[in-house]
């Protein structure tokens, strides 16, 4: 049932607020979406890979939005090109993703809650036009801002369907 969905972590933005609030609002609203559909599995719910193809899961997802945190409001938007990688290695593709057999649920997932605050507290420094760099080019805070938007949404999309393969869960 839909009621059945309803979260006080989570709401939907008003429909007229101003832009700043309304860019933090929804970047919190998908970062809650990612959490909540991760919330209710075992440690095997959360690492199972049910697309054959594909090397996402839940738990993989919660690993690589900790790096994009950090990539886009330490990285580029303070300017600290050094940050180390939690679990990103150059030298392996998806490493973030895989393996995840050590991996620990907990830490794991309290890495990620600080990376989305030490973003919060990067971005209050800031107005919306204020420039990082990215890639050698400047990048506003209002771009990071959508990019991440964008980016969570995207991988809520394939939270919603690995959710929905490992144990029937939909909606949110």
């Amino acid at each position: 049932m839909v009621e059945d969905l309803v979260d006080p972590r989570r709401t939907e933005p008003p429909y007229v607020l101003a832009e700043r609030a309304m860019l933090e609002s929804w970047l919190e609203y998908h970062r809650i979406t990612l959490l909540l559909k991760c919330e209710g599995l075992d440690d095997a719910g959360r690492k199972a890979r049910p697309i054959p193809t594909s090397k996402l899961s839940l738990h993989g997802l919660i690993r690589h939005c900790a790096e994009v945190e950090r990539n886009w409001f330490r990285r580029a938007l303070l300017n600290e090109p050094g940050a180390p990688y939690i679990w990103y290695d150059r030298e392996v593709e998806d490493s973030e993703l895989v393996p995840l057999d050590d991996a620990d649920w907990e830490s794991d997932l309290a890495a990620w809650q600080a990376e989305c605050e030490a973003s919060r507290v990067a971005a209050a420094q800031f107005d919306l036009d204020h420039t990082g760099i990215r890639r050698g080019q400047p990048v506003s805070l209002r771009w990071i801002y959508n990019h991440m938007i964008e980016e969570y949404a995207r991988h809520n999309g394939h939270a919603d369907l690995i959710r929905e393969l490992v144990d029937g869960q939909v909606g949110w």
